[in-house]
């Protein structure tokens, strides 16, 4: 059946094509049929549908595109938490806590506990998710949370390189990175990432993993540049990785090898190589006190920017992409337009999902446009601006994904 969503106040389609206004669009209508956006425009000149919901000139946004998860997981580290505020700094060695709960967590629990996550998700607006394997860190245990995973999201990532187990050769792991659980994640999973890092994996090490992941087909994602300067966006770069994620200490030529990589991409439904998102992960840098990364400085360079969750039991356990929003713009120097796109927009680029072109025939998500998927996030307010002017206020009044009411 057909659906008239009319009577929006602000519609913040996030199309890179809608040109005038910067996609934005008043007294507008949307129209659904299926999964799909069928038509929009204003409200005046909406065609009939089967049914009609009235926004009451409230704003209406693309649902959120978390591009940057970690939700298959069991356990708490609220202990660490506690030690991190009172002055601990933060290392990548936490999360051998979380391996040791997963671990012994049953199937079904632990799919039970990642339901409950994505369902916290889409209460606040989010419609795409991405997540990443990591926290089993052994063949049998990683090809598990790989399974899991891909039954309760959209994306999944082989994270098998995040951190190297205790009392494990550092070489022989990444050898079994690299061979068999590669080979036993390979049926589950459409990316891989590696955490390039001090205490976790050095450029070499990283490079290993990034070039048997891309033989193997695999989309790539990096970790980097988080603790401290380092080879992660140098590598993401050199690897044609669609992001790399957290880029809180980047330098010069980091920026310029971002912003470079996308000067063959247009804009207008990906003609030319995408380049390599730059993927902030503000809640994250909050919890472990480190630079916010330089939004700003990145978006004036040229570089195409993304804002995900980083949900993950150590360093940001939340799934509240509009608290992301809220501190872009409060903290971080975006414009509500320019924060709301990198959540949606930018989430589809870095999952390289923002047109309908994709080898798989996915459905385009974080703009609204004709023929895109129809997710779509209703604000209680007349404009997103509220997102950042009434911070830490819940206000999602509706939500449709692939054209479904969620809420």
């Amino acid at each position: 059946m057909s659906l008239v969503i009319t009577n929006i106040g602000e519609l913040m389609t996030q199309d890179p094509r809608a040109g005038a206004d910067e996609g934005v669009l008043r007294d507008a209508a949307v129209v659904v049929e299926g999964e799909r956006i069928s038509w929009l425009g204003p409200a005046a000149s909406a065609p009939a549908a089967d049914l009609s919901f009235d926004a009451e000139g409230r704003a209406l946004l693309p649902g959120w595109v978390d591009s940057h998860t970690h939700l298959i997981f069991a356990g708490d580290r609220t202990a660490e938490f506690e030690a991190r505020m009172a002055g601990k700094s933060y290392s990548a060695g936490g999360i051998a806590v979380t391996t040791g709960a997963t671990r012994s967590t049953p199937d079904f629990d632990l799919t039970r506990l990642a339901m409950g996550r994505v369902a916290e998700a889409v209460a606040q607006g989010t419609t795409y998710l991405e997540t990443k394997t990591g926290y089993g860190l052994d063949v049998e245990n990683e090809a598990r949370s790989a399974r899991i995973a891909s039954t309760v999201v959209d994306e999944v990532t082989y994270l098998g390189a995040h951190l190297v187990p205790a009392g494990t050769d550092p070489d022989e792991y990444t050898g079994l990175v690299c061979g068999p659980m590669l080979d036993a994640v390979r049926p589950y999973v459409r990316w891989a990432d590696v955490f390039c890092e001090r205490g976790a994996f050095t450029e070499e090490q990283s490079r290993r993993v990034l070039q048997a992941c891309r033989a193997a087909g695999l989309g790539l994602r990096v970790h980097g540049n988080q603790l401290g300067p380092g080879a992660g966006v140098r590598l993401a770069v050199e690897f044609g990785a669609a992001s790399v994620d957290h880029v809180n200490y980047l330098d010069d030529d980091d920026v310029a090898a971002l912003a470079g990589s996308w000067s063959d991409w247009d804009g207008q439904g990906g003609q030319g190589r995408r380049g390599t998102v730059a993927t902030a992960l503000p809640a994250c840098d909050l919890s472990t006190r480190q630079p916010l990364a330089p939004a700003r400085l990145l978006l004036d360079a040229g570089v195409q920017l993304a804002l995900a969750s980083n949900c993950n039991p150590g360093t940001s356990y939340t799934s509240s992409m509009a608290f992301c929003v809220t501190t872009a713009v409060l903290q971080m120097g975006l414009s509500v337009h320019e924060a709301v796109r990198a959540a949606t927009y930018g989430g589809a680029l870095a999952l390289g999902r923002e047109s309908g072109s994709d080898t798989d025939g996915s459905r385009a998500v974080g703009s609204i446009a004709v023929g895109h998927r129809a997710d779509l996030h209703l604000l209680n307010a007349p404009s997103a601006t509220h997102l950042a002017y009434r911070p830490g206020i819940p206000l999602t009044a509706a939500l449709w994904r692939a054209g479904v009411r969620q809420a």
